[in-house]
């Protein structure tokens, strides 16, 4: 049988593709360990022709994994390196530097604050922290909330791409309650709000009774990693209420984010 180089593997892309990937992440293994590395030595240390490293450098570089140290010059490893590695210490120190700062809100606001991240479509709670006057000690932790339909989802998408955002669009937005926002037109201009201000709300959305506010948390590369939320029953978190309370929220928001290595240039916001 003749070997077919285009032939699809059991997860649907093609042999080549599979290889141009392992090639690519080569590419980023020599540079870690040599530390600077020209195309030349690349193709060497690859097995590969000279114009196969050059297609493969050109490739990270665009994507700012990889950039020349001079002109025509070598490559060592680039700045998105560092955006990619900011994002998983984000997630793993979240949960235990989101803890105080959400313990502090919920005590001043006196509901409950959750910590969501985005995950598989949807918005799933990785921290919970209890208000005085939550009445019933509901846990949230571990469950997961339609985008369009909460805060912090809301947050999730405000900030996503534009290929994320389409792909929730994709399918239909379900209708939980009489409020749920199920238009594309109608929940791209709520996200739109969302950026303006800082913040994402929802009344009655989700469940009926439920009213709740979100803002984002951004990790080392800038770029928003989750969402802390403040929910609580409507009669009590108001609608009226939502800009003082986003009052407290953002800087909450704020400080998490910093906790985990986001650093803000001066005078902005996290916007």
């Amino acid at each position: 049988m003749s070997h077919n180089p285009a032939r699809q593997t059991e997860s649907g892309g093609s042999a080549s593709q599979v290889q141009s990937v392992d090639r690519a992440l080569g590419v980023l293994e020599l540079l870690a360990r040599l530390g600077e590395a020209g195309v030349t030595e690349l193709a060497k240390e690859l097995n590969v022709h000279k114009s196969t490293a050059f297609r493969l450098v050109v490739a990270l570089e665009n994507r700012q994994l990889v950039e020349q140290v001079t002109e025509r010059g070598k490559y060592r490893l680039g700045f998105g390196i560092v955006r990619l590695a900011g994002a998983v210490a984000a997630h793993l120190d979240l949960p235990r530097e989101s803890r105080p700062v959400c313990e502090r809100l919920a005590a001043e606001v006196g509901e409950t604050v959750n910590v969501a991240v985005l995950d598989a479509g949807a918005a799933i709670n990785i921290i919970q922290a209890h208000g005085s006057a939550a009445v019933t000690a509901r846990n949230w932790v571990g469950a997961r909330t339609a985008l369009h339909a909460s805060s912090s989802g809301k947050v999730l998408l405000a900030w996503a791409s534009e290929e994320e955002l389409a792909a929730v669009l994709a399918n239909k937005l379900q209708r939980y309650t009489n409020h749920t926002i199920t238009s594309e037109a109608a929940l791209r201009a709520e996200l739109k709000r969302a950026r303006a201000r800082g913040w994402a709300s929802t009344s009655e959305e989700l469940e009926t009774g439920l009213n709740s506010l979100a803002a984002p948390i951004r990790g080392g590369g800038g770029y928003v990693v989750a969402a802390v939320s403040i929910a609580g029953p409507s009669y009590r978190l108001t609608v009226d209420s939502f800009n003082a309370v986003a009052g407290k929220l953002v800087p909450g928001a704020q400080q998490i984010s910093s906790r985990i290595g986001y650093f803000a240039p001066a005078e902005s916001q996290l916007t």
